[in-house]
């Protein structure tokens, strides 16, 4: 028998208006975006559906709208009837987001160790120093070889193996751009240089470990009700100290989503439904494996037919 799982979307599936249809037809939304709201301090609903683009687009600000944007989505899918899946696993940021849907944890202290997550990102690296960059058309051990080429003292890492072919770089702004330029040169599809200035999921981010984690140990954890294959270490984890540890490593380790698609495959996994704004990750698991399903649940349509098929 197939198994169904759901997986949520992190930062760049952000976009002024998101889930803008939903709300208008499931109150869940706008009462899941005020409860984030007032963990917050800040109201998510005017930022989430008005902007300005370029504040949904600060780290700090991205992270709690994003995870806000991922839940309201869940809630609206059970809502309607969509059952509990078999596993649930997130990239990076919406691994938060899974952790809530298992009820690990909740979603007002979620909201605020995103919050302070984004700050402690943010503050690790001084504006314009760091840099990320998708190469597609390589392979990852191609990718590898060019991070491990850059010149001295370079700092430059496979952050995201998003799917076959398609690898994102982090590291110093300097470093990306020689990675960037070898790629070029080895015959890579094309190069792109990501509008974000925080380098994550590289060793740049170390800085912001210890913040992370002194606010990981201020909220409860419980063991999760559900499956959630993490980002490090592609397990699931119950202890919620072991929870704690893979959240904090989660900021300097690459996401291996090639990896998590196929871990769950291995788990009889045939149909992911991608709980957030946004159809990225629809987009990647087509990339990994075309056998698969791929649904997203971003409108009021897709959701039903999600829940109905």
């Amino acid at each position: 028998m197939s198994q169904v799982a759901l997986v949520f979307p992190g930062q760049g599936s952000q976009s002024v208006g998101m889930l803008k249809a939903l709300a208008d037809e499931f109150e869940t939304v706008a009462a899941t975006l005020d409860e984030a709201s007032e963990a917050l301090g800040r109201d998510l609903r005017v930022l989430i559906f008005e902007g300005p683009e370029a504040e949904l687009n600060q780290t700090r600000w991205t992270q709690p709208a994003l995870l806000a944007a991922d839940v309201a989505v869940w809630r609206c899918y059970r809502e309607i009837g969509g059952e509990l899946p078999s596993a649930m696993a997130g990239h990076s940021l919406g691994e938060y987001a899974a952790l809530v849907a298992a009820e690990a944890m909740s979603l007002g202290d979620a909201i605020r160790v995103v919050a302070r997550r984004g700050e402690l990102m943010q503050a690790a690296v001084a504006e314009g120093e760091g840099a990320m960059a998708a190469i597609l058309g390589l392979d990852d051990d191609a990718v590898r070889a060019l991070c491990e080429g850059v010149g001295l003292g370079g700092v430059a890492v496979p952050a995201n193996f998003n799917a076959p072919g398609q690898v994102v770089v982090a590291g110093l702004a300097r470093s990306v751009e020689e990675v960037m330029e070898a790629a070029r040169k080895q015959g890579a599809k094309r190069v792109l240089r990501l509008p974000v200035s925080v380098p994550a999921h590289s060793p740049l981010m170390a800085p912001a470990q210890d913040g992370l984690r002194a606010v990981l140990e201020q909220v409860e954890l419980r063991v999760p009700q559900s499956l959630v294959l993490h980002n490090v270490g592609l397990e699931p984890r119950r202890d919620p100290e072991s929870i704690r540890a893979a959240l904090v490593e989660q900021l300097v380790a690459p996401v291996p989503w090639t990896e998590t698609v196929r871990a769950l495959s291995l788990w009889r996994v045939t149909r992911f439904l991608e709980c957030g704004p946004g159809r990225v990750l629809c987009g990647l698991g087509k990339r990994i494996d075309r056998s698969l399903e791929w649904l997203p649940l971003e409108t009021p349509e897709a959701l039903r037919a999600a829940v109905s098929g």
